[in-house]
């Protein structure tokens, strides 16, 4: 046999195998957004990396195999829902002085999972519209002790005392400002300058390092060309930035301006963290008094380093009802632009069978999902649905984030359940909603914001109504 025949018999077999793999798994076409690979990820992955790790450690992999483009794409039926429905959210600011935040879905990360921004774009790739890391301190701290986190496998859920382990802000600067650098957004410009201004004399020193990078770079897309090769979906969308203090700190205030002031022209949206268990005293800046001045002072600080950003507060949910009036008649007086609704709890429900129940920290995941809707509701009409409500506790399916959604959350944030479900729980969701407002009769998700409050709702859908006439006339205009 000649070697032209053994090429083309070798070619064709190729093109024979890829043929067969692309009817039976479709991996060549849709690479890492492919059913088959989300599988492997979510039944034989996930389940294995919780027998053989830790929680902590399992946390770290993933998050590097996130970082590292390994972890399963937005699947393309997940992709689709725009068709469909119109998930686009407008979260509007309350001081009517900044432009509103426009979220492309409602599905976005919750803080904790990347505490230092260190796998943003990949977090994206797992279809979330909007990432938040954090809490970011302004000083680098260990956090607690280690052990520091536990899977509470019966009850689908996990306690965590991790209290604000992080790389400070000056690190998580750096890391914010090369995403920005190379995908643009929010201080995309401030990158930029630093770069013009430090180049001079500098070239010939950086010849070899290019070099060396670029030989990197080509090893690398060859090694993963086969996932690489396939579209891939936009490598950012809306970045929040979760801000805590430092556990020895004695200004809280001076802790949250450092962050506003280092981080906040790089976010698309800022969050006061005052509802971590894990941080002796925070908590207490719920209460009336120390929430207004704390809300007061960031502020101010947004307004001065960051005023395109949007300032959101996480609260706990586990505030009395007097205190739930409280928080919300501070939120509505110092003109907050939104909450966070719910951090973890320190309550132990009696349905929890786990032997880690008996863990000291803040409880997520499955068991927390009802309290934390509740807090919704009670929120949302404790502000008569001015305020914007990001709701996340327990969010394991579509039906879930449905129900915080009519609760009266504008976004819904995700987390503690891919433990349980994998990383393909993000596409689940999306897909799920999506078939739930289309079979509700909802061709927006903004409508079904609050659905649960009559009263409300039906005027906010009036609003609604009104301002998509008013736009729609001026079109024609």
């Amino acid at each position: 046999m000649t070697i032209k025949q053994q090429i083309q018999r070798a070619t064709l077999r190729t093109a024979a195998a890829l043929t067969l793999l692309e009817v039976t798994t479709h991996l060549p076409s849709e690479g890492r957004s492919s059913q088959t690979y989300h599988h492997l990820f979510d039944t034989i992955i996930t389940p294995l990396g919780r027998r053989l790790f830790n929680p902590e450690d399992a946390h770290h992999l993933a998050l590097e195999v996130v970082r590292r483009g390994l972890a399963p794409r937005v699947s393309r039926e997940a992709e689709s829902f725009g068709a469909r429905i119109n998930m686009t959210t407008t979260l509007q600011r309350t001081d009517n002085k900044g432009l509103p935040l426009k979220v492309p879905g409602p599905i976005g990360l919750a803080a904790g999972f990347d505490k230092n921004g260190s796998a943003i774009p990949g977090l994206f790739q797992l279809g979330f519209s909007f990432v938040e890391i954090g809490s970011v301190t302004p000083e680098p701290q260990e956090g607690n002790a280690k052990p520091r986190s536990f899977r509470l496998v019966e009850d689908r859920g996990v306690i965590n005392r991790f209290g604000f382990n992080s790389w400070g802000a000056d690190v998580v600067r750096e890391l914010l400002g090369d995403y920005r650098g190379e995908f643009g957004g929010r201080g995309a410009e401030l990158v930029v300058r630093q770069q013009h201004g430090g180049r001079d004399g500098q070239e010939d020193d950086r010849n070899g390092e290019r070099s060396s990078a670029i030989i990197n770079k080509l090893s690398w897309a060859l090694g993963w060309a086969w996932h690489r090769l396939m579209v891939a979906p936009p490598n950012q969308g809306i970045l929040g930035v979760n801000l805590g203090k430092n556990k020895t700190s004695d200004d809280e205030i001076g802790d949250y301006t450092t962050g506003i002031r280092k981080l906040g022209p790089y976010a698309d949206y800022l969050v006061i963290n005052v509802s971590s268990p894990n941080t002796p005293g925070l908590r207490s800046l719920q209460q009336r008094e120390p929430l207004h001045n704390l809300l007061t002072s960031t502020t101010k600080a947004r307004d001065e380093y960051a005023p395109h950003a949007p300032l959101y507060v996480k609260i706990a949910p586990d505030l009395s009802p007097s205190e739930m009036e409280d928080v919300a008649s501070v939120v509505m007086e110092t003109s907050i632009d939104g909450m966070i609704v719910s951090n973890t709890t320190n309550a132990r429900p009696e349905s929890l069978v786990s032997p880690n129940k008996r863990e000291v920290g803040g409880l997520s995941g499955a068991p927390i999902k009802n309290r934390s809707t509740e807090c919704i509701r009670t929120m949302y009409k404790l502000t008569n649905g001015t305020i914007p409500i990001i709701g996340v506790g327990g969010v394991g399916s579509g039906r879930d984030a449905y129900d915080k959604l009519k609760a009266g959350a504008s976004l819904i944030q995700v987390y503690s359940m891919m433990v349980y479900e994998g990383p393909g729980v993000v596409s689940r969701i999306r897909k799920e909603l999506a078939d739930l407002l289309a079979e509700n009769g909802y061709k927006n998700v903004e409508d079904v914001v609050g659905a649960d409050c009559e009263d409300i709702y039906w005027r906010k859908a009036e609003e609604r109504v009104k301002k998509r006439m008013e736009a729609e006339k001026s079109a024609t205009i």
